[in-house]
Formats: C-alpha cells, structure tokens, sequence
C-alpha cells in the first residue's frame, strides 16, 4: 500500500497561528487570570514572561525541531533516534493529549452552555450562587454539552492539516484577538477598575516567593502546550524553509499578549465588582464560571458582554481542543497506519468514554475520589503535574543524549540564524530539567497537602 503524504502547514503563518491556537486556551483565559490573582498579580506576570522567553523557548523549539527533523509525531519522532528506554517518552507524549482532550471537551462544554446562557437572556439566575454546582451536578446537561462540543472539534480535525486546523486556525485566532481587547477596553474603564490594572501589572515584589516561581512554571506548561506531543505533531507539519526561531518567537508573543489581556479582562473586572475587595479574586478555577457572571450581571450590557466573553473562551477551548485531538489523530496515523477518518472517529469515542466520568465526577459519579480528587481534577493532575514535566525532562534528555545539540542547531539553522543558540544550549543542558524536577516534586507533595502551590 503506498503510504500517504504528509499533511503540511502551507507556510509560516499556518504554522504560528496554529500553533498559537493551540497555546492559547483554557490556560490562558481560565487559569492564567486566577493564579496571577492567587500569586501576587504583577510579580507572577513578570516572573511567567521571564519563564516563557527562556524555559518555555528551549523546550517549544527542541520539540519542534524534534518534529521537523523527523517528520512524525511522538512516538516515531523518539524511535528515528533512541530504541531503548528513552522511547517511553514519545509514549507518554502521545498518550498525554489523549488523557487531556476528554476532560478538556467538559469545560468547553460548560462554556457553550454558558455561552448560550448569556446569549438567551438568562443573566440573572446564572449569576447566583448555586446555578454552576446545580449544573456540573446534572447527570445528563453537561454530558450533552461534551458531546456538543466534541462535535465541533470533530468537524475541523477531520479535513485534515491544512484545509481544517490551518484554515480554522486563521479564522478563529483574529476573532479571538480582536474580541480580548473589546472585553478588556470595557473592563479597564470601569469605575474602580484602575486599581486592578495597578495590581495586575506592578510587580509587587514583596509578593514573591519559591511558589510563584512553581505556579508560574506549571501555568507556562499548560499555557504554551509543552509536553503535550502538540509542538511535535506540528512541527512534523512544518516546511524545512519556515524560519524556525522567528516563528517561536511569535508564538511566545501571541501567548504572553492574550494572558495579558486575559487578566485585564478578568481582574480589573472583579475589582470594580467588588470595590477594590482582593479577596474576591481568590475564587480560584470557579472565576470564571462563578465570580465573573456576578461581574457581568452588575453591569450595564452585562448580558451582551457576557456573551461576547464566553464567546471568545470558546474560540480559545476549541483552537486548543483541535490541537490535542489532531496530535492524537497523528499519532494513531503514524503507529497503526490507519486512514484520518478511522483515528478521527477512535478519538471522538475515546473523548466521550472518558469524558463522560469527567462529567458526571461532579454530581452522580462524585463518591469517586482518586487522591482526594474528582474525576476531572485527578486526570488534570496526572496530566499536568505528573505526566507533563516527565515528558519534557525525557525530551531534555533525547535532546542531548541521544540527538545531540549540534544536531539541533543544524536543523534551526536551516531556516533561522539561531540567534539564542547558546542561551539554548545552557538551559536544555542544566537548568531546564532541574526545573521540571522542581516542577514534578513540588506538584506531588502539593497534593498530598505537603505544601501548598
């Protein structure tokens, strides 16, 4: 049977906005705004954009040099150079996305139905207390609302590199931009608002400490898709003559400019809800879906503004669910040999199987508690805190072990100058996996209640 060509970005732009797509998501516009409220505001956004030039640039570039030198996804990516222990990294690469993108479909899940709430009219009762514990507690809304939202993920992925995640990608990722600053002009020029700004954007050095950097660290992972098996999948995806350097340097833009602007939607907005009140930020993941209606329900266009926002969360849940379900398809292309169609609709059942007991976790299904967890947060933390830093300390070690740094640098220099080389080399060499190590140890104790994160 003659083997099928690979799907390729058409350029450099397909490329960068994919992959900031798939940067930009629920880490952003979810978590990012409640842990810089959490750790300090300032301090953490400060600390977060010093991680993501340095940390979060070697590990985006030795992935997507890994995936352009190769040009295949995980699994083959770690087989082209290793055939012994070290492939258990391209294993846990690829089975990461697969363990994400179900519980991942729940909360987009849970926006479009609070996006259909706002766009309905129904400000008031989402904006009390109990509307988002009755709903996530349901046993069969929220299940209807994951299917709704596989669905749509379903109907990009499936036409492929191009024609679907690129096209999509260029669509969704102006809209997406030009929306955060809508809602963020609105926010900033509340009443009272202007001391969030201060809060979110002055670093308050006092503020500091060792959990900020760990919190910051764990958020940039989440944040710009690292570990994921994404960059990769989508660097097997990119043309030898797209300038390497450049394009991540773009994408560290793109995402460092929407977590900004995800806090000045978010916090600014809280203050002037609260009256200048910090400890209403400490709502902590339920912001969004709890504090934020309150905020929008307060306001004068509060419905259309509320829609407006879960609008844009929604184009960011879905370009980074199109990424997670198109690395898996990928990876089940490249090992089994199976046509897009099959891998597609293998993963559309897997997202639901697993997605279901993510759902339900919250109300039938809440007596199941691995580590003290539901369901949902047990895989996010087996994922994020566990099986992610794992997974980048093994392609640290790929990297220089096995592949070797000059290597990579030929592969950069292709297309690039490769202006940071050196910087690159120390940090993939000595600091980077320290890091991941301070990462893993620190998430662990975290929930065993050892420390607090």
């Amino acid at each position: 049977m003659e083997k099928k060509a690979r799907g390729t970005f058409s350029g450099k732009l397909g490329y960068v906005l994919a992959v900031s797509g798939s940067a930009v998501g629920l880490g952003n516009i979810w978590r990012f705004p409640y842990l810089a409220a959490k750790y300090g505001g300032g301090i953490f956004l400060l600390v977060y954009i010093l991680l993501a030039v340095t940390f979060g640039f070697t590990l985006i570039l030795s992935e997507t040099a890994l995936g352009r030198m190769t040009g295949k996804s995980p699994i083959g990516a770690f087989k082209t150079f290793t055939k012994g222990k070290l492939v258990a990294g391209g294993w846990i690469s690829a089975i990461i996305p697969m363990l994400i993108v179900p519980y991942y479909c729940v909360i987009g899940g849970w926006v479009i139905k609070y996006l259909v709430g706002f766009a309905s009219g129904n400000v008031e009762s989402m904006a009390t207390d109990t509307f988002f514990s009755e709903f996530v507690a349901a046993p069969v809304e929220p299940v209807i609302w994951l299917m709704v939202f596989v669905l749509l993920t379903f109907m990009v992925v499936i036409f492929g590199v191009e024609k679907g995640v690129e096209r999509i990608s260029k669509i969704l990722m102006p809209v997406l931009i030009v929306l955060a600053i809508i809602i963020c002009i609105y926010s900033v020029t509340r009443p009272g608002a202007l001391e969030g700004v201060k809060y979110y954007l002055i670093p308050d050095f006092s503020k500091f400490s060792v959990m900020t950097v760990v919190a910051a660290m764990g958020q940039m992972f989440y944040s710009l898709s690292i570990a994921m098996g994404i960059l990769i999948t989508y660097g097997s995806y990119m043309k030898k003559e797209v300038n390497m350097e450049s394009s991540i340097k773009q994408v560290e833009v793109v995402d460092t400019l929407v977590a900004i602007l995800a806090g000045l939607m978010i916090i600014p907005a809280v203050f002037a809800f609260s009256g200048g009140d910090q400890t209403t930020l400490n709502a902590g993941p339920s912001l969004m879906f709890i504090t934020i209606p309150k905020v929008f329900e307060s306001m004068g266009m509060g419905q259309a503004i509320g829609a407006v926002f879960f609008l844009l969360v929604l184009v960011a849940a879905l370009t980074s669910s199109i990424s997670l379900m198109e690395t898996c398809v990928s990876s089940l292309q490249d090992q089994w040999g199976w046509s897009r169609k099959k891998s597609c609709l293998l993963m559309v059942g897997e997202m639901i199987l697993l997605g279901i007991p993510c759902s339900l976790g919250f109300g039938v299904w809440d007596f199941i508690k691995p580590l003290g967890l539901s369901i949902l947060d047990f895989f996010d933390f087996l994922t994020n805190s566990v099986m992610m830093p794992i997974s980048a300390f093994l392609i640290c070690l790929l990297v220089v072990k096995a592949i070797g740094l000059d290597r990579i640098s030929q592969e950069v220099r292709l297309s690039s100058k490769f202006k940071r080389e050196k910087a690159y080399r120390f940090m993939v060499r000595y600091l980077v996996p320290v890091g991941l190590l301070i990462i893993l140890v620190s998430s662990v104790l975290n929930v065993f209640g050892i420390i607090t994160i």
